[in-house]
């Protein structure tokens, strides 16, 4: 079994030299590579984490890495190997491993303002609605919104005036608690914010009567956000530091304002571009000439080709949407031509498109004279049945 196993100071990488601090710092980036709760259902990832996971605890330990260094791993078969040792998780600086290993991969941004450290205050989000046309040229908008502002009368520590607050005595003032747990691999060490401080460290006696402990207080305030040309459905404008307040003298949050965009009546937009529909006349359509063409622009006049068909398109260069913020390109605006056939003709409007129909083909008419060639060839084949009968008479 020993000779199928890699040498320790290859399974992390270390020379044979290598310091304590050494050893420490490459098995701990070898554990946040392939610990089974960052890998889950990963065979592999957990037998590379078990490998690594014997040889730091071999080599962590002063009197185990005096006698693998002078037996190898046969040292250790007398015992059966790492699996029947059960190395404790807890010595050998498995405890420090874990906590900071799950501290940083889960907790860093909470133990960042634990213990009454600087922290950024949430962001906070909301919608605004605008036109089509302001979506395509950009537009100013005013929102209306509660946030929050330190309160005037406690100055943001929540306490009452001439108070101040205590260390929290779960945590001692760290803002963090520390809670183990078992796991296939032994017991974990891991840290959260304390519940009864919300990790800030300290615990307010004397309340401060305007905002009730809090530090803050509400009101509504209008802002004015700049939504620019070309912004998408859906997008979201950020305004830096219009969000809930820091913590401990951080920042404030960001405010994140998503666009709603109304539809058009006669646009359609796709990606940059923009499509509409143009109805022409029968006439038009078959003798050509100028058509009005509304746009984003306004109306521009376009020339028909004679004979243009319904579905008929044309392209509008630079008559689309702007290409990013503060771009000078933009889309082409597509335009498709929709014939519309008349469903009220006066008489005389009749029988000037009969005269037109016979002179372009007759086509009213095409059904007829089927009807009346197929008559007449179903006449010619009775008259040869009666012939063979003898019965034709003229």
């Amino acid at each position: 079994m020993a000779a199928n196993k890699r040498d320790y100071y290859e399974v992390l990488g270390v020379a044979k030299t290598a310091t304590e601090d050494e050893i420490k710092k490459a098995y701990r980036k070898l554990a946040k590579k392939y610990h089974p709760d960052v890998n889950p259902g990963d065979k592999e990832a957990e037998e590379k984490f078990k490998e690594a996971s014997e040889a730091f605890a071999v080599l962590s330990d002063a009197d185990k890495r005096k006698q693998y260094d002078q037996f190898g791993h046969a040292a250790f078969d007398g015992t059966g190997g790492f699996g029947s040792q059960g190395f404790d998780f807890n010595s050998a600086g498995f405890g420090d491993i874990f906590g900071d290993l799950f501290g940083d991969m889960f907790g860093g941004r909470m133990r960042g303002g634990a213990g009454g450290g600087p922290m950024k205050g949430a962001n906070l989000r909301t919608s605004v609605r605008i036109t089509f046309m302001e979506s395509i040229f950009g537009v100013d908008k005013e929102i209306t919104l509660n946030l929050k502002d330190p309160c005037p009368k406690c100055g943001g520590t929540g306490c009452k005036p001439g108070t101040s607050p205590k260390m929290c005595p779960k945590c001692d003032g760290r803002g963090q608690v520390v809670f183990t747990q078992q796991s296939f691999f032994g017991t974990v060490r891991n840290v959260q914010s304390c519940p009864d401080c919300g990790g800030t460290g300290k615990i307010i006696q004397d309340k401060c009567p305007e905002c009730g402990g809090t530090g803050y207080v509400t009101s509504r305030k209008t802002l004015s956000v700049s939504i620019p040309a070309g912004i998408f459905n859906g997008q979201s404008v950020r305004l830096r530091e219009k969000g809930e307040p820091g913590v401990a003298g951080g920042p404030r949050g960001d405010l994140l304002v998503e666009v709603i965009v109304s539809p058009h009546q006669i646009f359609e937009r796709e990606d940059y571009n923009i499509f509409s529909e143009v109805h022409i006349s029968y006439a038009l359509a078959a003798l050509g000439g100028s058509v009005l063409i509304d746009t984003v622009d306004g109306k521009v006049v376009s020339d028909l080709k004679a004979g243009t068909q319904t579905g008929t398109r044309i392209r509008l260069r630079g008559k689309g949407v702007p290409a990013g913020r503060g771009s000078s390109v933009r889309g082409d605006h597509y335009v498709t031509f929709v014939v519309d056939v008349p469903t009220k003709l006066s008489k005389e409007a009749k029988d000037l498109l009969k005269q037109f129909d016979a002179l372009t083909g007759d086509t009213l008419n095409e059904a007829g004279r089927m009807e009346k060639h197929g008559d007449d060839k179903d006449r010619e084949k009775d008259k040869d049945k009666d012939r063979k009968k003898g019965f034709w008479r003229r």
